[in-house]
């Protein structure tokens, strides 16, 4: 299937006049039909053109949808993308001097992820992880036993420690290091069910056991931080993610793994591949640029289940009692946001999520 630029700018431009929108001048400057997705993708030189094709509370592009008798149009402005190449081409320098100064233990996964960012960074726009893995599924002729994902792809003998949360980005970081050849093993902080709910456990469980690979629960005592942040001392995130890490760290160091790997998506460019004490750490969303709709994607094809909110007990219960502590949770949602990572929908149903204790 294809349109024209011309003839999705004219659709745009009667649109916003039948709905009584404001004229507004209508700037294009690309767009991809993705056959396999049923998808079109716009591309707007800024967001204020991307503004102009979304319209008020979507409906712009909702009716174009209609219009075109399609179910997936995405709006996406160049200057957003030009940002996410420059960010990865920052990942792409660091995990070359990595390499050059031979500070990698998994040195064929880092030329696999090398390969991989040189390839997003070709294709910014929409990129398709699920189709990547599926090559190498054929490449390597991977056989599936046991409903069990076995990829033979370049691994090292060094072995990785991913921090699994059950959500979906550490459950997209899991995957892909999997695909990568890391042979990774994952480990969940487990402080009780009011912080890891039984629903990510099941995440966990169903994930690592599709992906054939080993997983351990640390139990670790989160007392003072529940206890502090129930009586309203403080908002219990920061605290909590210190802990989280200062414990995976600890875990890492005294089994002899050389990396850990991490679902962290604000950490971008430079700051996504770094050395800390005899420890490399790669936040690998951050590292390839990757928006929460794209690790959704593959979480959700793995049977990964999300949240639909922070996906925290404590905080929503913190929020109950303390609804001032919700400004906090939109700060974190407006940074994904600042970051690239949210897009403005997904952003504003967080928000809501945490509104909804005002009354």
């Amino acid at each position: 299937m294809e349109w024209d630029k011309n003839q999705i700018k004219y659709s745009i431009q009667e649109i916003r006049r039948d709905i009584g929108h404001e004229e507004a001048e209508v700037n294009l400057k690309e767009i991809i039909w993705v056959e396999e997705e049923k998808k079109l993708i716009i591309i707007t030189p800024d967001r204020p053109d991307k503004s102009a094709v979304i319209g008020k509370g979507g409906w712009v592009v909702g009716r174009l949808k209609e219009t075109l008798g399609i179910k997936n149009v995405h709006v996406t402005a160049y200057v957003d993308i030009m940002v996410k190449i420059y960010r990865m081409q920052l990942s792409l320098n660091k995990i070359k001097y990595f390499l050059h100064e031979d500070k990698f233990p998994h040195h064929s996964s880092f030329k696999n992820l090398l390969k991989l960012l040189s390839d997003k960074i070709e294709n910014p726009y929409d990129y398709n992880f699920l189709k990547y893995m599926h090559l190498n599924e054929l490449k390597n002729q991977i056989k599936l036993n046991n409903n069990a994902l076995h990829p033979q792809i370049v691994r090292d003998d060094s072995k990785a420690l991913v921090a699994l949360s059950g959500g979906v980005d550490s459950s997209f970081s899991l995957i892909l290091a999997k695909y990568l050849g890391f042979n990774p093993e994952a480990v969940t902080i487990d402080p009780g069910t009011i912080i890891l709910p039984e629903h990510y456990k099941k995440n966990i469980e169903k994930l690592t056991q599709k992906l054939g690979l080993a997983h351990q629960y640390l139990d670790v005592d989160f007392t003072d931080i529940i206890k502090d942040s129930l009586d309203g001392r403080y908002h219990p995130c920061g605290r909590c993610s210190k802990l989280i890490n200062q414990k995976i760290y600890e875990f890492a160091k005294e089994n002899n793994f050389p990396l850990v790997i991490f679902g962290d998506l604000l950490s971008t460019g430079y700051q996504s591949v770094i050395k800390q004490d005899d420890l490399i750490r790669i936040n690998l969303p951050a590292c390839l640029g990757v928006s929460k709709m794209e690790l959704k994607k593959v979480s959700h094809y793995f049977g990964v289940k999300s949240a639909g909110n922070l996906g925290c007990p404590l905080l929503g219960e913190v929020e109950k009692k303390f609804p001032h502590m919700s400004r906090y949770s939109m700060q974190r949602v407006l940074r994904e946001t600042r970051a690239g990572a949210l897009e403005p929908g997904e952003a504003l149903e967080l928000i809501w999520s945490s509104l909804k204790h005002f009354k």
